[in-house]
């Protein structure tokens, strides 16, 4: 049930940032990625690696203010490093024991939403969602028109 739970966090957290317009919605999660990297800084449990961890999240993070794509590798790089918080034994909430576990399972499933582009989920249940860049080309490569 907890694994279940920790999806549905991600699930609930690309519904709200859904509320967000683009280009704001991208950049936004830039600056969210960028703080989870820095989320384990105040407890120190890998020492200076910490640091160098955070350093590499916010470097991809900048990239991802144009980028959706370095924003799902950035939401995996943090979910590389919840696991070894993990596995070492030194949560993310000191008092939750399997926050880090937690956190490894919500993270790829908010880096799967940001790989498909950040879409609106609001206008995907909708039926109001735009194509895509690549759904736009197969169209106009099949021969087919779209009209919106």
């Amino acid at each position: 049930m907890p694994y279940l739970a920790a999806m549905l966090v991600g699930v609930a957290y690309a519904l709200l940032m859904s509320l967000i317009r683009e280009p704001h919605r991208r950049r936004f999660n830039a600056i969210m990625v960028a703080g989870a990297g820095a989320a384990y800084l105040s407890g120190g449990g890998m020492g200076g690696w910490e640091f160098v961890a955070t350093a590499a999240i916010t470097y991809v993070a900048y990239r991802g203010l144009e980028s959706w794509t370095f924003i799902g590798i950035a939401w995996l790089m943090h979910t590389a490093w919840d696991v070894v918080h993990h596995v070492k034994g030194n949560p993310i909430i000191p008092f939750a024991h399997d926050s880090s576990l937690g956190c490894a399972i919500c993270d790829p499933v908010i880096a799967l939403w940001c790989f498909r582009g950040g879409p609106s989920l609001i206008d995907l249940v909708r039926g109001r969602a735009r194509p895509t860049r690549s759904d736009r080309a197969q169209d106009v490569g099949s021969g087919r028109v779209r009209s919106s």
